[in-house]
């Protein structure tokens, strides 16, 4: 099995980072990337998320959802990495261009290589989880199993 290692948005596969420029629609609004996303939803609900949201770049918005001054959601050990997965998807089906990134890697190993996190990334020498890496090869999973051609049993697509 081939291995992708991401990390760095100006890299190969830097498209996977969810500081790479690219906007999402989710909630009603459009999100400047998926970090900005990601981070706001630690505060949904509240004046924070919309603050984070209109953050100038992903930075500031990472910046700060992880100032811990502010009210950090109950739930959000529970809920973030469906929080992920959700951004992931909206961004990998929402740009065609990155869809067929994606699909072509086909069924490589997608990890974020990064010392700075080892529970979003490997933690630099593939200890950490890589939940982002293995989110998208799920995201990557669905996408497939999504655009499944019909067979000659199957009903015609509606138009």
């Amino acid at each position: 099995m081939s291995t992708i290692r991401f990390y760095r948005v100006d890299d190969p596969y830097g498209e996977f980072s969810n500081f790479s420029r690219h906007r999402i629609h989710l909630k009603g609004k459009p999100w400047p990337t998926t970090e900005h996303y990601f981070q706001a939803q630690k505060f949904a609900g509240t004046p924070h998320e919309e603050a984070v949201r209109q953050q100038k770049g992903p930075s500031m918005a990472a910046q700060m959802g992880r100032d811990r001054a502010l009210p950090l959601r109950k739930d959000w050990e529970s809920v973030k990495d469906n929080v992920m997965r959700d951004a992931i998807y909206a961004k990998f089906t929402q740009h065609v261009d990155l869809k067929e990134l994606l699909l072509s890697t086909g069924d490589a190993l997608l990890i974020e290589h990064t010392t700075k996190d080892r529970y979003w990334g490997d933690g630099g020498d593939g200890t950490g989880k890589n939940r982002l890496g293995h989110i998208l090869m799920e995201v990557r999973r669905r996408i497939r199993e999504e655009n499944i051609p019909p067979t000659e049993s199957s009903p015609p697509a509606e138009e």
